[in-house]
C-alpha cells in the first residue's frame, strides 16, 4: 500500500493518446494503492474507452477544467487530491510521502521542447510561482481534501481555474514547491508559436488580476 492515501484526477477532453500515455506512466503509483480518476468533458473520441482499462475510476462531467476537477474530486477516495493535466508527467522518483505533512502546493516545471528558450521560461515559470505562491494546472496542484472541501474546490469558470483557487489556498497557508520538477508538453507552444504563447499568457494572467472575466478571458484563449 502507498503510505498516503492519494487519489490522482485527471480531466479530459478528446485525449485519447495522450491520456493513455498519461495513464500508462502511473500504473506503477497506481499498483502501490495510489487511485487513478479520469473526468471526461464530452469526448468524441475513444478518451473514455482507453481509460476504463487503466483507471480505478472514469466518469463523465459537464465540459470545463474546474468542473471536471470537482467532479473527480467527489468521487475520489484520497485524503490528498492531486490535480493532473494528461499532457503532464510526474517526476519518475515522485512519492507520496512528499505530500505528507503539506496542506497544499505543485511542483517545479520542466518543459519538454529542446529549444533554449524552453529552459529560460521553464525557470521563469517556476520563479514566479515561489515568489507568488500560485502554480499553474501544468505545475500539478496538489491539496489535502478536507481543505479543498473547506474552500469549495475549483471555481466554475472556463479560464484561470488554477490560479484563482491558488489565490484562496494561500490565503491559509503558503504552498509547498517541491523541487522536483514534473515534465509538461510544449504542443501549445509549438502550436501558436513561443513568443506569441508567453505574451499571452503574461496578458491573460494580468487581465484577470485586474478583474477581467474569465468567460471573455476563454473566448480570447479558445477562439474555437
Amino acid at each position: 500500500m502507498a503510505s498516503l492515501q492519494l487519489s490522482i484526477v485527471i480531466p479530459v477532453v478528446n485525449e485519447g493518446a495522450e491520456a493513455t500515455q498519461c495513464l500508462q506512466h502511473l500504473q506503477a503509483l497506481r499498483e502501490s494503492g495510489v487511485e487513478l480518476v479520469v473526468v471526461d468533458g464530452g469526448s468524441s473520441d475513444d478518451s473514455v474507452e482507453l481509460a476504463l482499462a487503466l483507471a480505478d475510476t472514469v466518469i463523465s462531467s459537464p465540459r470545463g477544467r474546474g468542473i471536471q476537477m470537482n467532479a473527480g474530486a467527489a468521487k475520489a477516495s484520497g485524503r490528498y487530491l492531486l490535480f493532473l493535466h494528461c499532457d503532464t508527467r510526474l517526476p519518475a522518483d515522485f512519492s507520496t510521502r512528499w505530500l505528507s505533512g503539506n496542506d497544499w502546493g505543485f511542483f517545479a516545471i520542466r518543459l519538454a521542447g529542446d529549444h533554449c528558450a524552453f529552459r529560460v521560461i521553464e525557470r521563469a515559470m517556476s520563479c514566479r510561482a515561489r515568489l507568488s505562491g500560485i502554480g499553474t494546472g501544468d505545475q500539478g496542484l496538489f491539496v489535502r481534501r478536507d481543505i479543498f472541501n473547506q474552500i469549495g474546490g475549483f471555481a466554475a469558470i472556463p479560464l484561470m481555474e488554477d490560479v484563482e483557487i491558488c489565490r484562496r489556498l494561500k490565503v491559509r497557508c503558503p504552498p509547498e514547491v517541491l523541487p522536483s520538477p514534473v515534465w509538461t508538453s510544449v504542443r501549445r507552444w509549438q502550436r501558436r508559436g513561443i513568443v506569441s504563447t508567453v505574451l499571452q499568457m503574461w496578458w491573460l494572467r494580468l487581465a484577470f488580476f485586474l478583474g477581467v472575466s474569465p468567460v471573455r478571458l476563454a473566448r480570447q484563449y479558445y477562439p474555437e
